[in-house]
């Protein structure tokens, strides 16, 4: 079977399969701004005869590592008429993008998944969690008053405080997405949604939550805050709407300590995975990846069942990174047997931050000795995990 990228004829067939597979309708007043939207997306697609069958999109972003901006491919819309369902054309399609994805130097990919177990197979691991609070209103206290205050905007008319605090939250964060200004507009600011920004007494925005209120229920969708100071402005401000509404339900990061601010943090919390991160070019991302200074120095040895290239022996220390891959690879000299054996899984767990190296040794997905596992935990930063959005 081929793999073709789809062209802007075929743009409406793509929809049509996406409408069908998500079971919703694009209205026709939507049909040409969706058009224009997947001109930046690479739609791959698998035909039979004259009929589209299977389809995948590519979509370029880029996420913070470290403070950093990687170039990231985020995998989306992933769809089979089916008629042709079990006919090995989805594996077909994730095998293509992953080679079209390392030739776009899009060296890790995101994506939602419709089932964890089905990506794992493909390298793909878990990035983040989601966590919600619902926290009833008996428990809407006020916390000690802050000496900033709060400013609220609205989609049309806001400010680009908000965005500038995302940016320095999301940088203390590991897969966060780098918003361009169409996400922000497209994506982010919907239109019944509020934003209410916590300014300090130098009048610098620390803090924003994006957040609606209907039907005496108040959901934060989104809440970043650069400090304490911010995160006890916004609780506060939250409880001000204490007789508009009966509970509050807020979604956080897995990391972030905000309910245990509270006078009674027994609230009920919601945790489920959420999205799900691979390397795809390995040795570009372990050039990139800022480990920690040590002398010492440690072999991987990786297994990369669908991306080909990844697979080989590499070692990492003292500031530089070689790849030993046989014949092909950038060394011929064959790697030692000791080291650390481990799968794509694990190593993008472990450089996302999602799992430390001595944790996933523990449940067996390392192997090798524990001196060496030893050795990796070291060199490896306490990165935190987040995802906001969606894709």
């Amino acid at each position: 079977m081929e793999v073709k990228i789809l062209t802007e004829q075929d743009y409406l067939e793509s929809m049509k399969l996406s409408m069908y597979a998500f079971q919703y309708k694009i209205p026709e007043t939507e049909i040409q701004s969706r058009k224009e939207t997947l001109k930046n997306h690479k739609i791959l697609g698998i035909w039979e005869q004259s009929k589209l069958a299977a389809k995948l999109h590519i979509i370029p972003f880029h996420i913070f590592i470290n403070g950093a901006k990687w170039k990231m491919g985020g995998i989306a819309g992933v769809a089979t008429y089916p008629e042709y369902r079990r006919s090995g054309y989805v594996k077909t399609l994730i095998l293509d993008s992953l080679k079209r994805m390392k030739e776009d130097r899009q060296i890790v990919s995101l994506l939602h998944p419709f089932d964890i177990s089905f990506y794992r197979k493909f390298g793909w691991e878990i990035l983040s969690e989601h966590k919600k609070a619902t926290i009833e209103k008996i428990n809407l206290q006020f916390l000690q008053a802050q000496p900033g205050f709060i400013k609220r905007y609205s989609k049309d008319h806001y400010h680009p405080d908000i965005e500038k605090v995302y940016c320095e939250y999301a940088k203390g964060y590991s897969g966060m997405l780098v918003r361009e200004a169409k996400w922000w507009a497209n994506s982010v600011y919907e239109d019944d949604n509020q934003i209410a920004v916590y300014y300090n007494q130098s009048q610098e925005a620390v803090g924003y939550i994006l957040y609606n209120v209907q039907k005496k229920k108040m959901v934060v969708k989104e809440i970043a805050a650069l400090n304490q100071e911010a995160k006890t402005g916004l609780w506060n401000f939250i409880c001000q709407h204490d007789s508009m509404v009966e509970s509050v339900s807020i979604n956080l990061s897995y990391h972030d300590s905000f309910p245990y601010l509270l006078k009674n943090p027994n609230v009920k919390m919601e945790i489920e995975p959420y999205f799900m991160a691979r390397l795809v070019d390995v040795e570009a991302c372990l050039i990139k990846f800022p480990f920690l200074q040590e002398n010492e120095t440690i072999f991987i040895h990786l297994e990369d069942t669908f991306a080909s290239w990844n697979n080989g022996s590499y070692l990492i220390g003292n500031g530089e990174i070689r790849a030993f891959k046989g014949k092909t690879g950038s060394q011929c000299v064959h790697p030692p047997k000791k080291g650390i054996q481990l799968t794509i899984n694990s190593l993008s767990a472990i450089l996302f931050g999602y799992k430390r190296p001595m944790e996933l040794y523990e449940m067996g997905y390392l192997k090798g000795l524990e001196s060496e596992v030893e050795k990796l935990e070291k060199i490896i930063p306490n990165n935190k995990t987040a995802f906001f959005d969606f894709f």
